[in-house]
């Protein structure tokens, strides 16, 4: 069902795209749901938070200040 949520800043991810973090959220959705597609009842709930945790996403990782990477 799942497959690792990889780290998505430097040094580790040298460029993010939107994709990687919309898979990062779905991924994280999925785990905490138990659901790998959720049935069409939840699609709606399923669907706004992999969007809301993807935003919450690339807000953290635009406001992260990583050392030595300047």
């Amino acid at each position: 069902m799942c497959r690792s949520i990889k780290t998505l800043r430097p040094p580790y991810t040298e460029s993010v795209t939107e994709e990687d973090v919309r898979a990062a959220a779905l991924q994280y959705v999925r785990k905490i749901s138990g659901f790998r597609a959720p049935a069409a009842h939840n699609a709606e709930a399923f669907d706004r938070a992999v969007e809301t945790i993807a935003k919450a996403s690339e807000e953290l990782l635009g406001a992260l200040e990583v050392r030595g990477s300047r």
